[in-house]
């Protein structure tokens, strides 16, 4: 950023004081473009939110989220790719949260951009699809949009100083993802997903706990779990949920939300979703987020 002159400090009557303000708040802005900056690229916090104190990485559980919502098959609904459906834990997103259960949303910050995103494409179709059609999402401005959209404006807005942009939340949130395969940690310990079989909810907790040594927070869907989130203090080092300030009232909600043995049910096929027309109301937490 280009650096501008100083001098003395130099004293104006007060009615010149506030024109003194704007017109350097003019040159600062002038002064940043000059400089190569792209002021749609500044997040900050707004609406007089505090900074947050915490991030949750919520993730789904697809055969749970695929059987819970209407069944509508589009191009963006990855419950509709057949044998190419996900068949694991797939991202929701990275929120940031405050510890006293509430979290901030739709933060000051540039719209949505898939074209910053175009590299992660790929990537992000397979382990951060949307699992309904992207007509029925709403973002920051009263519209609708792709999924995506609707975690970078609501969450990732809020994420600053620790996100920098629209891509480094989604590459930070995917670095998480991969770094600590929730999937993979249970498939180790006996947990797949199953239309037959039950497991108990404390022995997929103390899976989680072993292997990462903190405790994660679940949502289920009647007998069903609909999503289970790992919690990250803002350096993005693993630490224990908080709900209301205490790991205790995690563990109560868990058990709360689910029943003592709960279901890792697949996803039903594309040929049973024409056909088979489940309602419900999954528990998606953060206001449908």
């Amino acid at each position: 950023m280009a650096s501008l002159p100083t001098g003395p400090p130099i004293s104006f009557p007060a009615t010149k004081g506030v024109l003194l303000s704007v017109v350097w708040i003019g040159l600062c802005c002038i002064a940043k473009i000059n400089a190569g900056g792209d002021l749609g690229r500044v997040i900050g916090i707004g609406n007089n939110e505090r900074e947050f104190d915490y991030f949750k990485l919520s993730l789904i559980w697809p055969g749970t989220s695929c059987a819970a919502t209407p069944r509508h098959c589009c191009s963006s609904n990855a419950c509709c790719r057949r044998s190419d459906a996900p068949t694991g834990f797939t991202i929701h997103g990275l929120w940031p949260d405050y510890s006293d259960g509430t979290w901030p949303a739709c933060c000051p910050g540039k719209k949505f951009d898939v074209n910053v995103i175009s590299s992660l494409l790929s990537t992000m179709n397979k382990y951060w699809p949307s699992l309904s059609c992207d007509s029925n999402i709403s973002n920051c401005y009263g519209g609708t949009g792709l999924f995506w959209e609707h975690e970078w404006e609501k969450h990732g807005t809020c994420s600053s100083p620790v996100v920098r942009d629209e891509y480094d939340y989604f590459v930070k949130t995917l670095d998480l993802y991969f770094k600590y395969n929730v999937t993979e940690v249970l498939k180790k310990a006996g947990y797949v997903a199953s239309n037959s079989e039950k497991y108990p909810l404390e022995g997929i907790i103390s899976a989680i706990q072993t292997a990462f040594h903190v405790t994660p927070e679940l949502q289920c869907s009647g007998n069903s779990i609909d999503e289970l989130r790992l919690c990250f203090s803002k350096d993005l080092k693993l630490t224990d949920c908080e709900a209301e300030s205490s790991t205790k009232s995690v563990l109560i909600n868990s058990e709360t939300s689910c029943p003592k043995y709960v279901r890792l049910p697949e996803v039903v096929s594309s040929s049973e979703f024409n056909v088979l027309h489940v309602t419900g109301s999954g528990n998606y937490g953060h206001d449908a987020s």
